[in-house]
């Protein structure tokens, strides 16, 4: 019961990953098309299996991991980060990516939930 499968459902890869806080956030990003699988579009059902390539889109994150094993089980994260192995281009991408959001942030990114009554009539009356 322990030994670790060959291949796994690629939403429930993403989980046990940690790339997504639920595995229905997961099915949710890969049927948006928010993943590909060995540069294809994924269903959720794909398997993943050691030596694919997995690219990854998070909200401002993006991500192209090789996968190196695959475990069903949810584990910590230092655990989650062998299962797979970020590209030399993907992290100098992500790095490139936070330097410029740190300088020049994402207009908005700071607003949350809807605006109050206030800001509404600011926001409102601001054009035109």
């Amino acid at each position: 019961m322990n030994e670790s499968p060959d291949s796994l459902r690629l939403d429930k890869w993403l989980w046990a990953a940690r790339f997504f806080k639920t595995r229905s956030l997961a099915a949710a990003a890969v049927d948006g098309g928010k993943v590909r699988l060995n540069g294809r579009p994924a269903k959720s059902s794909r398997e993943v299996k050691p030596d694919d390539e997995i690219d990854i889109v998070a909200g401002e994150l993006r991500w192209t991991v090789i996968v190196r094993g695959v475990n069903a089980l949810r584990r910590p994260a230092a655990e989650a980060r062998l299962l797979y192995k970020e590209t030399e281009e993907s992290i100098a991408c992500r790095l490139r990516d936070a330097e410029l959001r740190k300088f020049a942030p994402v207009p908005g990114a700071n607003l949350k939930g809807r605006p109050t009554k206030r800001a509404g009539r600011l926001i409102r009356n601001a054009g035109g």
